[in-house]
């Protein structure tokens, strides 16, 4: 499994061949250094550590620079590990080298988009699992609009059961949206549109996978 760090830029629209308008998520994807080769016999897997988006200065501790001076590259923010690479594959890639665009993905090509959705805090059911309220629908109830109603049963079973729909923490959750198709690639900027909608708000790190 390949694939790049990259940063959620925005949504557009572009034109297919067909002449239909596609909605788009701008990413600017790359480039990403090889900070870490794993392999089988010393690891126990086969893998490859990225890493993306420079670091301040002032965050950079001992153990980070020791760990990115073995690559002989600058420390940066995000780092993410791809396992399930080949043998042949680890063995054209070597520490400090860098990944691009053109390098992994290529226009019309399929892949998942990994991102942490957007933060909602505290929300009632009425927004978090879309129930409609109870409203003054019945009972002449004026001032339950937004409430769940009942949420258990009387005596027996006398609790409320796991897993019952209520409000609570509503997104920061990692998501991962597959089978996304690209529609087109600027190699110059390092930006891929990728088709439909990405989780995240602007400017949050996405993994990209093949």
């Amino acid at each position: 499994m390949s694939g790049l760090i990259g940063k959620k830029i925005g949504m557009t629209s572009l034109f297919d061949d067909m002449g239909r308008i596609r909605p788009c998520t701008v990413i600017e994807a790359g480039p990403c250094t090889i900070t870490q080769i794993k392999d089988q016999s010393k690891d126990g897997y086969d893998a490859i550590q990225l890493s993306y988006d420079d670091l301040s200065k002032k965050k950079i501790n001992m153990s980070t620079s020791g760990h990115f001076k073995k690559s002989n590259s600058e420390p940066k923010k995000k780092i993410v590990e791809f396992k399930n690479f080949r043998n042949k594959e680890l063995k054209l890639l070597k520490l400090g080298m860098e990944l691009k665009l053109n390098d992994v993905f290529r226009e019309n090509d399929f892949l998942d988009v990994k991102s942490i959705s957007k933060g909602k805090g505290f929300q009632g059911v009425v927004k978090r699992h879309n129930f409609s309220g109870v409203g003054e629908s019945t009972h002449g109830q004026h001032n339950r609009l937004r409430a769940p109603g009942s949420i258990g049963a009387g005596s027996t079973p006398s609790r409320v059961f796991k897993g019952m729909r209520m409000g609570g923490r509503m997104g920061g959750k990692s998501i991962k949206q597959q089978n996304l198709k690209i529609l087109k690639i600027n190699d110059d900027e390092n930006l891929v549109y990728v088709s439909g909608s990405v989780p995240g708000y602007r400017n949050s790190y996405v993994i990209l996978e093949k």
